[in-house]
């Protein structure tokens, strides 16, 4: 007889209950969590001990107060090998979106260390890309928070053709929208190239590091044994190489200071700067002035002084006021509008321009240029500063980019004569010759081909030579020349300048030739694009 077993057959599992809102929204919000968290527990922890904020830390400093509107925190990349197929967090590495800074619309992307070390791969930078696009066609503002390690290598090629994809926007938004990088860490290779290509790169010391090859591979190639700092760091850049606009102790003084050029900027370059109600009076006597500057032209002074008595408030922004310190320039407000100041530093070697000042000055130009600020240049120079190393590095090309720069800006441009201004470098500094709509001078000009000491020592050296008593033949040389070629009224009388006018008037006689200048129309010849000095 065949016995049959019988088998206990287990009822099949429960159904799950369908999907509700409720519960797609609560699977919506913990995976917002994981974004947010980063890739394991402590990772922020870990990103604060290095003395460094988190990337959405960064942005909350950067704009208004819950103005943040983020786009795809969800993206993940889709590579494998080398491990990646395991490893997928949400935002691949980079936050972005939009926000507002003083309530006008600023978009950003900030690396997130805590993820790959913020190191660039498809997906992070076809996230980059999107906001950058974003930028263009809104026509506001771009703000980069770097902190990335470069190209992620497990992805290889893929990674380094997003770099592409990024500088080919850096430069189709150059000139129409404000581009500005902050540095909050690492920056090596091909990632520097894109905040050299912005308009702003600002560094916070001992975290913020740029350079296209290492310590390791300069000490390899040519066995210079540097530090990471002390190769690219925020102070190397900010008085050394001029790559960096300013250095500064902490993050949040750093992103305080881009929120403060951000206000002073237009979105775009179709729009003019934003105008704030004055609180300075127009029409109120700069008295101080004349205490300020000497009249005598070899005696040195402080333009930044000069500055702020004229500007609203003294409130002055200067940028790379670590280099090329010979020239100062920054933006202020006159009656309430924004206007770019270029001045002579007669504190910093006499005010000479030098290949660094000339280069310093014609980015500044160019880039008030571009976003419809006006110029105002304040002269005190005793011309180019001579010298065999000088020349050889190229002083003639690179003191022609000044010179470019002025003559293709199309802005209202107002030049003002303090005292001396010699030779080639008073035509450079925006003079009536070059196109500047108005040329002033204070009573204590001398504008000449050079000064009257050595004028008189070239022209009458003969004559100087055979006299009974050449130091008094000298000095009575110096006088006539002066007299008749260097006195104040000299350029005056014959059109080089449109007024002599009294210092103590300065910021009122501005602030009226600005208002007539603001309605200022110029077209530039029909071309694709000038072959400027390089």
């Amino acid at each position: 007889m065949t016995v049959i077993e019988e088998r206990t057959v287990a009822p099949p599992p429960p159904t799950p209950p369908p999907p509700t809102t409720h519960s797609r929204l609560a699977e919506l919000e913990s995976i917002r969590q994981l974004a947010h968290e980063g890739p394991a527990p402590g990772a922020s922890d870990q990103q604060h001990a290095r003395g460094k904020l988190t990337a959405r830390e960064r942005v909350e400093l950067l704009l208004d107060q819950g103005s943040f509107s983020e786009i795809e925190p969800l993206r993940r990349h889709r590579a494998t090998g080398f491990g990646l197929e395991a490893r997928r967090p949400y935002t691949d590495g980079v936050v972005t979106g939009w926000g507002t800074v003083h309530g006008r619309t600023v978009f950003v992307y900030a690396h997130d260390f805590r993820i790959f070390g913020g190191a660039l791969g498809e997906a992070h930078a076809a996230k980059i890309h999107k906001v950058m696009d974003l930028a263009l066609a809104a026509g506001a503002p771009l703000v980069s928070l770097n902190d990335g390690a470069g190209a992620r290598i497990q992805e290889g090629v893929s990674a380094l053709a997003g770099y592409g994809g990024i500088f080919t926007r850096n430069v189709a938004a150059s000139g129409v929208i404000p581009q500005l990088s902050v540095m909050l860490g690492p920056c090596a290779g091909g990632a520097a190239y894109s905040p050299a290509l912005t308009d702003f790169v600002f560094m916070v010391r001992g975290i913020s590091q740029m350079f296209i090859t290492g310590p390791d591979v300069v000490q390899a190639v040519t066995g210079e044994q540097v530090t990471h700092n002390g190769l690219g760091g925020a102070d190397v850049h900010a008085g050394v190489s001029g790559v960096a606009a300013g250095a500064y102790d902490d993050e949040a003084s750093c992103l305080e200071d881009v929120r403060h050029l951000l206000s002073l900027l237009p979105a775009n370059n179709r729009e003019l700067p934003p105008h704030e109600p004055p609180s300075d009076d127009p029409e109120r006597r700069c008295e101080a002035l004349l205490d300020l500057v000497p009249a005598e032209p070899n005696q040195a002074y402080d333009i930044h002084r000069v500055i702020e008595e004229v500007v609203d408030d003294g409130d002055f922004f200067e940028v790379q006021p670590s280099w090329a310190a010979n020239l100062v320039c920054g933006l202020a407000r006159l009656d309430g509008h924004v206007v770019g100041v270029v001045a002579n530093q007669p504190a910093a070697t006499a005010g000479v321009l030098d290949i660094a000042a000339s280069e310093k000055g014609a980015r500044f130009v160019q880039f008030c240029d571009g976003f419809n600020i006006p110029l105002v240049t304040l002269v005190d120079v005793p011309g180019f500063l001579p010298g065999v190393g000088q020349e050889h590095a190229g002083i003639i090309r690179h003191g022609a980019k000044l010179l470019y720069a002025y003559c293709n800006a199309t802005v209202p441009r107002i030049s003002l004569v303090l005292r001396k201004a010699y030779g080639g470098a008073y035509i450079v500094m925006d003079s009536r010759s070059i196109g500047a709509d108005l040329a002033l001078a204070w009573p204590t000009n001398e504008i000449a081909v050079m000064g009257a000491e050595g004028a008189a020592n070239m022209v009458f050296r003969r004559e100087i030579a055979a006299a009974a008593d050449p130091e008094a033949a000298r000095a009575r040389r110096i006088a006539e020349y002066k007299s008749e070629l260097m006195h104040p009224y000299y350029a005056a009388e014959r059109g080089l300048v449109d007024d002599v006018i009294d210092l103590r008037d300065t910021r009122a006689v501005l602030i009226r030739s600005l208002a007539m200048l603001r309605t200022k129309h110029r077209d530039l010849p029909s071309r694709k694009h000038g072959n400027q000095p390089t």
